[in-house]
C-alpha cells in the first residue's frame, strides 16, 4: 500500500511539473501575432465565456423589454376596453333619452288634439302579478285625480284609475282580467264589451253572430260606460269565430304596447255616458 501511494504521488507530481513546464514554455513562446501563446489561448477561452454571458444577458434584457412592452399593451387594451364600454353605456342612455323624448313629443301632440281635458303623468311602477295588470303613475289626488278616471296614450286606451293617493295612483290596465270597456267596431258600428284576459289579447264579447265584424276592423270606445270618452282606439280585430252560434268569439290586438308604458294622459274632464245605439 505504501509503494502504491508513493507511485501515485510521483505520477501526480510528474504531471504537475509537466503542466508547469508547458505553461512556462507557452508564456515564452509568441504566436504569429506576437502575443504570447498562453495569453492568446487564455484570451480565446475567456472571450468565448464573455460572448456566451453577453448573449445570455442580451436575451434576458430583450425578454424583459418584451414583457414590459406586452404588459403596457395589455394595460392599454384594458383601458381602451373600459373606454369603449363607457361610450356604449352613454350611447344607450342617449338612445333611451331620445326615444323617451320622441314618445313625450307624440303624447303632447296627441294631448293638443283631443277635445277632453287631460293631465300628463309618468309611469313609476308596474304590478308584480301577471294576473293583475296594473301600473303606478306619479300623479294623485293632489293633482285633482279621482278613481275611475280614464287613462289614455297617443296610440289608444290604457286603463282607468282604481286606487288613489295624494301623489300617486294605481291604474288598472285594459288587459287586466277584471278590466272592461264599452266598445264598437269603427267601420260597422257593431257594439260589444271589451274584456281583459290577463294576457296580451283582449276579448270582444256580447257581439251578435250576425253582426258585421271582420279581421282588421278597428275597435274604439263607445262611451256608454261613462268612464272612457267615445272614439278612442282600443285595438284591431285579430280573429273572429262563430262561437255558439248566438255570440261571436272575437280576439282584439290592443293598440297600446302595455310593456313599454312611460308617459300617459289622465282624462280629468267629466265623461258623460253616451246613449247606447243598440247592440247589433
Amino acid at each position: 500500500m505504501a509503494a502504491t501511494d508513493i507511485r501515485q504521488r510521483t505520477a501526480v507530481l510528474f504531471i504537475a511539473v509537466m503542466l508547469a513546464h508547458i505553461l512556462l514554455i507557452s508564456a515564452q513562446v509568441n504566436s504569429k501575432s506576437g502575443v504570447p501563446l498562453l495569453e492568446s489561448v487564455t484570451f480565446g477561452v475567456f472571450s468565448e465565456v464573455q460572448r456566451a454571458a453577453s448573449s445570455m444577458t442580451g436575451g434576458l434584457r430583450n425578454a424583459w423589454a418584451g414583457y414590459v412592452h406586452l404588459r403596457g399593451v395589455r394595460e392599454e387594451n384594458l383601458e381602451l376596453r373600459r373606454q369603449l364600454e363607457t361610450v356604449q353605456v352613454q350611447l344607450q342612455q342617449e338612445r333611451a333619452a331620445a326615444q323617451h323624448a320622441h314618445q313625450l313629443e307624440e303624447l303632447l301632440g296627441f294631448q293638443k288634439q283631443v277635445e277632453v281635458k287631460t293631465i300628463a303623468a309618468g309611469v313609476i311602477g308596474a304590478g308584480a302579478s301577471p294576473d293583475f295588470r296594473t301600473a303606478t303613475i306619479n300623479r294623485g289626488s293632489n293633482d285633482g285625480l279621482k278613481v275611475n278616471m280614464a287613462v289614455i296614450g297617443a296610440t289608444g286606451v290604457i286603463g282607468r284609475i282604481v286606487t288613489i293617493a295624494p301623489r300617486a295612483a294605481k291604474v288598472q290596465l285594459l288587459v287586466d282580467r277584471n278590466a272592461a270597456a264599452a266598445a264598437l267596431a269603427d267601420r260597422s258600428r257593431a257594439q260589444g264589451i271589451v274584456l281583459g284576459s290577463g294576457e296580451d289579447l283582449l276579448r270582444l264579447e256580447y257581439v251578435s253572430a250576425v253582426a258585421d265584424v271582420k279581421v282588421g276592423d278597428t275597435i274604439v270606445t263607445s262611451g256608454i260606460d261613462g268612464i272612457y270618452p267615445k272614439g278612442f282606439a282600443i285595438g284591431r280585430i285579430e280573429s273572429v269565430d262563430r262561437g255558439n252560434g248566438i255570440r261571436k268569439v272575437i280576439r282584439v290586438r290592443p293598440s297600446v304596447d302595455f310593456s313599454r308604458l312611460e308617459e300617459v294622459l289622465v282624462v280629468t274632464s267629466p265623461v258623460q255616458a253616451a246613449p247606447a245605439g243598440g247592440v247589433s
